[in-house]
């Protein structure tokens, strides 16, 4: 399509985003079902932002992806091409070009290895670094999938004296809603290196046991980092091993 002939297909009325309805502007939709539910134009409307006079911008997008077919074609479209558009010019070329090329690296790109968390060894194996360096007592909180993978690195909820006033149920579950987790594992360490329970870790624990059965999410387990010793066999106590705690029942 010739430079005149991309002009000349704006040619006609056209209306303002601002002119329609709220439920159908692109930022309301987006807002409305998020990224993966919306159409391609409204995804690259949003990355246009604004359209020109007599062209409002999801004219723009939808014309573009009616021109090249489909976001493969468009990807291949060179940024001089895509500038000469009514409404697009070479800032929102290269943007679109820009967001195009992160979508192919993105689909390059290998997912780097998730920690594994099947035991309260690996739990200690990915917080123990963290804990020897602390000198008061911190909470962690690690978000499983289906798999017992690690959906993301371990969220610290709080620090300092660990009682249930400080770990409440809501700071340790808010990110692992969020993340749509299947399951946690909770540690906390000990600064004075002895990691057996205390009846207030046993109270935490069947605290968070009980609301994890609301929120439809398990608490598999509530491991205790220490130090390492002669006298212990290891640097850690599991209170689902330890039988302290009945990590079904809350009890």
């Amino acid at each position: 399509m010739a430079k005149a002939e991309r002009t000349a297909v704006y040619d006609g009325a056209s209306r303002r985003v601002k002119d329609l309805p709220s439920r159908l502007r692109p930022r309301e939709l987006f807002d409305r079902f998020g990224a993966e539910s919306v159409s391609e134009s409204v995804l690259l409307a949003l990355l246009l932002r604004s359209g020109v006079k007599g062209v409002n911008v999801v004219d723009v997008a939808e014309r573009l992806l009616e021109e090249y077919g489909s976001l493969t074609a468009l990807a291949q479209v060179s940024i001089d091409e895509l500038a000469r558009w009514k409404g697009v010019g070479r800032v929102k070329a290269q943007i679109i070009r820009a967001a195009l090329e992160l979508a192919r690296r993105l689909s390059d790109e290998k997912a780097p290895p998730r920690d594994m968390i099947r035991s309260p060894a690996d739990a200690a194996r990915v917080l123990r670094q963290h804990a020897r360096v602390r000198e008061q007592e911190a909470f962690w909180v690690l978000l499983l999938d289906t798999k017992c993978r690690l959906k993301r690195p371990p969220i610290e909820v709080t620090k300092g004296l660990l009682d249930a006033s400080l770990v409440h149920p809501r700071e340790v579950f808010k990110e692992a809603i969020r993340a749509s987790s299947a399951a946690v594992v909770v540690v906390h360490n000990h600064p004075s290196g002895d990691p057996t329970p205390s009846a207030e870790d046993i109270h935490i624990s069947k605290q968070l046991v009980q609301a994890g059965h609301v929120v439809d999410i398990k608490v598999l387990d509530h491991v205790i980092l220490g130090l390492g010793d002669e006298q212990r066999d290891a640097d850690h106590v599991s209170l689902r091993e330890s039988g302290l705690v009945d990590f079904e029942k809350g009890q």
